[in-house]
């Protein structure tokens, strides 16, 4: 399972959501390049990026900031936040960064969904997150209709073979993910699943490991100090 150090970027700077409330943000940095260095040298083989302007106005805000990420570290970038046009698509893969997680997007806009999915396979995916069972957008601020396990049987349809699951609830909360909703998300398709919200203690990340999940994004208790990516690691070379 990978583990993703998650840095979320709002106005250049380094930040944490609680929930997903933009009014209640914690500033840990001033450089995301930094903060992605540290957690390269800490051993990171994969990072997670958010671009939280551009999830909320669909404007990719944060751009420069994220190909300064792309160009400074080695290992493989994800970015989500604001994907909503093949222009932006096209730039982030250009400098540099290895997958592009869409969002509200997939909802709204399956054709476009479908053609970045042609165009790019695997180094797309899909954030699917949710409130309650049912996929929220615009940066988590409107609730839709749509359940969760109905958006994946759709993702499949289209060929997606990644998603990022996040339970807003938990997201931000340190209480720990929330298992039973991953489980049942994982076991409905053969799509790879990357847990994301409420990673807290090594007690999760040897829970989510033995679901086999793909992967799990680790962000407040790394900024925290609940969680250490150094010792996380080195557990994970032990067990193999």
């Amino acid at each position: 399972m990978i583990l993703f150090p998650a840095i979320d970027i709002r106005n250049g700077k380094c930040v944490r959501l609680i929930q997903g409330d933009y009014a209640k943000e914690i500033v840990y940095g001033d450089s995301p390049t930094e903060m992605a260095l540290l957690w390269e040298k800490q051993g990171a083989e994969f990072i997670h990026i958010v671009d939280l302007d551009g999830a909320k106005t669909g404007d990719s805000a944060n751009r420069l900031a994220i190909q300064d990420v792309a160009k400074a570290v080695s290992i493989p970038i994800q970015v989500g936040g604001g994907i909503r046009s093949m222009e932006i698509i096209d730039d982030h893969i250009k400098s540099g960064v290895s997958r592009v997680i869409i969002g509200t997007a997939a909802i709204t806009n399956r054709g476009f969904l479908a053609q970045a999915v042609a165009k790019y396979a695997d180094k797309i995916a899909v954030s699917i997150d949710a409130r309650n069972g049912f996929v929220a957008t615009d940066g988590w601020t409107e609730t839709t209709d749509m359940k969760a396990i109905d958006l994946l049987h759709d993702l499949v349809e289209i060929g997606v073979k990644t998603i990022v699951y996040t339970d807003i609830l938990k997201d931000g909360m340190m209480q720990g993910p929330n298992f039973e909703e991953l489980q049942t998300i994982d076991q409905a398709s053969s799509i790879d699943v990357i847990a994301s919200g409420g990673v807290t203690t090594e007690t999760d990340i040897e829970k989510l490991r033995g679901m086999n999940l793909y992967g799990a994004i680790i962000g407040k208790a790394l900024y925290e100090g609940t969680l250490s990516l150094e010792v996380l690691l080195g557990d994970e070379r032990l067990a193999k």
